[in-house]
């Protein structure tokens, strides 16, 4: 259970927590041979977790929110300051995020590409890149559509193969 306030030291004279079930357990002092020390510790700990919840809900509530004070009508109030919002932490911690998700993806793409035969190599290109139709590129090989249909079928399926 989180807590949201200390205990006072004046109180510190044993501990209540809670079980994940709702049972209250006492640890008292001189009990069980429960020490002074124990006892400090265990509020300790808490005051730790009390004190890092705070702070972060300072560091997103403060800090992270202020660049976002509202939508439509209510985003006219906009600290002027914080019009640019390139240097919003959110922004660029999820901007570095999603360009290394891209490159890694492209990395993957890189090497599959380099395990397709030159036929296939040609045949995405001409597919994927130049958006060419299968009419088209048969036309052009002298195959039927269906042909270049099963050949697009298997450079698909060789590269889920690789890229999984």
């Amino acid at each position: 259970m989180k807590r949201a306030y200390k205990t006072s030291k004046k109180k510190r004279t044993n501990y209540i927590y809670y079980t994940a079930e709702g049972t209250k357990i006492v640890i008292t002092l001189g009990e069980d041979g429960v020490t002074e020390a124990d006892i400090e510790l265990l509020h300790t700990m808490d005051d730790d977790e009390v004190d890092e919840q705070r702070r972060y809900d300072y560091r997103v509530t403060t800090h992270l929110d202020a660049y976002h004070d509202g939508e439509e009508e209510a985003a006219n109030d906009r600290n002027k300051y914080l019009a640019d919002d390139t240097t919003n932490p959110e922004h660029l911690i999820t901007q570095a995020e999603d360009e290394a998700q891209h490159q890694n993806i492209l990395d993957k793409l890189t090497k599959a590409m380099e395990c397709l035969l030159p036929q296939q190599k040609e045949l995405f290109k001409k597919v994927y890149l130049e958006k060419r139709s299968n009419t088209d590129i048969a036309a052009e090989e002298g195959v039927t559509e269906a042909a270049i249909r099963g050949r697009l079928k298997k450079l698909q399926e060789r590269l889920r193969k690789i890229l999984s």
